[in-house]
Order: C-alpha cells, then structure tokens, then sequence
C-alpha cells in the first residue's frame, strides 16, 4: 500500500481543522443567548444574596429570582456624569452590561488616575433599591477595581443611613484561590456588616487592615486583611474609596440624604 503523499497530509489535517472550528464556532454561537442570560442570572443572584433575600450559594431558578426580583428590587439608573437619578423607560436595566459599556467611548467616559485603576466609567450606572413598603431598606452599590490578577466586580449594600455597610459580595474576579480568592469566604464578607464608610469629616475611611480589624463598635472602618493578600485587599480599598467618593456614587448618595434624588 503506498504512503499517503506530504500534500494529502496537510490537506486532511487542514480539513478536520476547519470542520473542528466551524462545529466550536457554530457551538458558540448557538449557546451564546444561553450564556449571556445565564451570566444575568448569576449577577441578581449576587443582587440578592447580598441583599440577604436568599442564601449565601443559594440556586433558585431563573423564575423564582425574578419573582424575587419583581416584590423587593427596584433598580435605579444613574446618570454618572451629572451624578444624578434619571427616568428611562426604554432603558433595559436586565440587559444592560456596565463593563462592556465602560470599554466603549460612546456610553462611557475618563476619569482620572485612580488608585482603584478604572480608566472609564459607563455613562449610566445602575443602583438597586430593597424595597420594604414604599420605601428603601437598602441601597445596593455596583463596585470594581483592579486586585492582583484580575479586576474584581462586585455589589455592596448599604443600610438607608448610606454610611452603613450591610454586605458585600464580588460577581467576577480571577484573584488566587485559598490568597485574594478569599474575598469570597463568607466568614470574611460577615465583617463588613456594621462598618462605616465615611469618617466624621465625610472621608472615605472604610479600609481592609493589615491583620485583624476590631469589632464594628470599637474599629468602625476596619475590615480583617487576609493573610498572603496584600494587593488584592489593597485592591478593595481602593475600588470602595474610588466608587464610594467623588467620583463615583458620593454625589448620588448625597441628594439622597437630602431627598432631592432624580
């Protein structure tokens, strides 16, 4: 039997590539409105687990976080140029993506050199109410900035004082496993509830400490380091003081204190 010649090799090896990567290709596409939807999914569920209303690694359905969703939340799009409430009723809150609309210079804008290294910051953010009655029993704050590995998103949420933390909880991050991963422990994320965000002359005081943090009574602003983590735990006290400040939500949370919001 004769050899197959050089030609016919790279020939059929070109051949099953290309079938390889139409079927990965076709794969994706077709799975890509499953994962897109699946990604909303998990971040409500990061909504309301920080919220309190289900479960830390709780799995309800897609049908029970909206009915969630649909009683308790109540999202609020922030205009973050003139700081400030806006009405929006074409504006899909569900499908909007903040992280892909800070990369695009038409639905975002610079901001200055920041600790928390966010170049742009989206032209509209949105901020979640939890409803109780008529009115809000928290405020929950889209937050992110730069750790060691990755940028790091996430939620934290805000008793109606709007200085007092009620929790905290990251949706994305590519920090070390058993190191900056531990920003998902939860016996770490318990530390937060209580601490205060500003100092008595509206700084932004909320720090993550070298070491232990005290109670919440007697160490307001301190939150526990984690062992081995410097620049991630660097890394979320820089993306609170940025989202937290001037730059970011401060303006906002100012016209609530004062009832002046939208």
């Amino acid at each position: 039997m004769s050899q197959p010649t050089t030609s016919y090799t790279v020939a059929f090896a070109g051949g099953v590539c290309l079938i390889c990567s139409l079927f990965v290709s076709g794969a994706a596409v077709a799975l890509k409105d499953k994962q897109d939807a699946n990604k909303v999914l998990d971040k409500q569920k990061k909504v309301l687990s920080v919220a309190g209303l289900i479960e830390e690694g709780a799995s309800p359905d897609a049908a029970e976080v909206d009915r969630i969703f649909a009683e308790r939340i109540s999202a609020r799009i922030i205009n973050m140029q003139a700081k400030k409430e806006i009405d929006d009723p074409s504006f899909d809150v569900k499908a909007y993506d903040p992280v892909k609309a800070a990369k695009d210079p038409a639905q975002s804008f610079a901001v200055t050199p920041n600790k928390a290294k966010v170049g742009r910051v989206p032209n509209r953010q949105v901020v979640y109410c939890v409803k109780q009655g008529e009115s809000c029993e928290q405020y929950i704050i889209p937050v992110e900035g730069k750790g060691l590995w990755s940028t790091m998103y996430g939620f934290l949420s805000l008793e109606p004082d709007l200085n007092t933390v009620r929790g905290i909880t990251f949706y994305a991050h590519g920090e070390t496993p058993g190191l900056g991963g531990e920003i998902d422990n939860p016996n770490w994320k318990a530390g937060w509830k209580g601490r205060r965000i500003y100092a008595a002359d509206g700084a932004v005081a909320l720090k993550v400490k070298k070491g232990k943090a005290g109670d919440a009574a007697s160490d307001p602003h301190g939150i526990d380091g984690l062992s081995g983590a410097t620049l991630t735990t660097n890394g979320v006290s820089y993306l609170v003081d940025f989202w937290l400040g001037d730059a970011g939500f401060r303006p906002y949370l100012n016209t609530l204190k004062s009832g002046s919001a939208g």
